[in-house]
């Protein structure tokens, strides 16, 4: 590990310290929720990056985690409703999406969501692995390449 990565925040055992004050059969939604935040966040990037090529591939990142959101909502007629309480039962979270990025330079940041994208790959293949229906199994199972092809756009960035 560089110097520089020992400073970056374990976005995978801050993840885990939040889901644990959440109901688990609600942890999926409160992660979708996250993924339409981190969806934003790339937007932002996407809106201050100056190479077109980067642009594109931060914009497929965000498309990538709305269609995450898109699929385990869809597990739930209550989805939004539930996620609705969830976030202002806990709105630290709200807080923390954007105090943990905010002002560190852009590659420590690129860095620190690969790293929460890895994880969110391991959490929807736990969640799926939990999952007493095939169908939200195979549903849950899906999310985990979109989160790995992010993860991976971003390494390259580095």
């Amino acid at each position: 590990m560089t110097n520089n990565e020992s400073t970056i925040p374990n976005v995978a055992e801050i993840l885990s310290q939040v889901l644990r004050n959440i109901e688990t059969r609600r942890q999926p939604l409160l992660l979708a929720a996250l993924e339409r935040l981190a969806a934003e966040r790339y937007r932002t990037w996407a809106g201050e990056h100056s190479d077109p090529s980067v642009r594109e591939g931060l914009l497929a990142c965000a498309d990538r985690e709305e269609e995450i959101a898109r699929r385990v909502e869809s597990l739930d007629p209550k989805a939004f409703a539930i996620q609705d309480k969830l976030l202002s039962d806990h709105p630290e979270l709200l807080d923390l999406n954007r105090t943990l990025f905010e002002g560190r330079p852009l590659n420590v940041q690129f860095a620190m969501q690969a790293q929460g994208e890895m994880a969110g790959a391991a959490a929807w293949r736990a969640y799926a692995a939990a999952a007493s229906d095939s169908s939200a199994q195979e549903l849950l199972q899906s999310c985990s390449p979109l989160e790995e092809a992010n993860a991976a756009f971003l390494r390259g960035l580095l």
